[in-house]
């Protein structure tokens, strides 16, 4: 007979693999924007993304309370709070949403998360590939703002976890000294992309800092 220990084990291990499961299902399942792979060292990455549709917020606040606002008026967007020859149209959810201060352009290393003060962010999703800006639903709200975005390409660097301001000062300041060795201009501000929803546990969780590059 099976002691009570090794019982408690097996259903511990049936539930870490349902969990897996669910997370390797909701990633394939949700759209991500299409990019070339140019370059990859260890966690950093050069890609070069195709031309998209972004839908778009400016937001206030800390980084937890703007991802927080930002979110859920886009999520409104999506959800069917828009305009159509129809009425109205849900949009299906993509990743990652992408996040970054107006109000720090230049320096990557610039404190953006802060828990001591509050500022200006933008706050987009990326709308789904069958979309053109004639197709796309009009947002009924106009704090959304629907932009049509040309080729460009980013220098990323890919980790998991929680977003924090520990981790994005970690993950910033070793983008930035890859830029540096590798003489590349950069153009704009570093954008957080969150790949997964809250309830997601932190290893699994999927986040990328990012930077426009010449």
């Amino acid at each position: 007979m099976k002691s009570i220990h090794t019982i408690t084990a097996l259903k511990f291990v049936a539930f870490f693999f349902i969990l897996i499961g669910l997370f390797i299902s909701s990633a394939m399942a949700t759209e991500e924007p299409d990019f070339s792979l140019i370059l990859k060292e260890e966690n950093i990455e050069i890609r070069e993304y195709a031309q998209k549709i972004i839908a778009q917020v400016e937001v206030s606040g800390d980084f937890d309370e703007a991802s927080s606002r930002g979110f859920k008026l886009l999520a409104d967007f999506i959800f069917g709070n828009n305009i159509t020859d129809e009425g109205s149209e849900k949009i299906s959810m993509t990743s990652p949403v992408e996040m970054y201060s107006l109000e720090n352009n230049i320096q990557i290393t610039s404190p953006v998360m802060s828990e001591e003060g509050s500022g200006v962010w933008s706050v987009n999703f990326t709308m789904p590939k069958k979309f053109t800006l004639e197709s796309l639903p009009k947002p009924a709200n106009t704090a959304v703002e629907i932009i049509q975005v040309p080729k460009e390409k980013y220098v990323v660097i890919v980790f998991s976890g929680l977003v924090t301001e520990s981790s994005y000062n970690e993950k910033a300041e070793l983008l930035d000294n890859y830029l540096k060795a590798h003489n590349l201009e950069t153009i704009g501000p570093v954008k957080v992309a969150r790949y997964n929803p809250p309830w997601t546990l932190p290893f699994f969780r999927r986040n990328e800092l990012m930077v426009k590059i010449n």
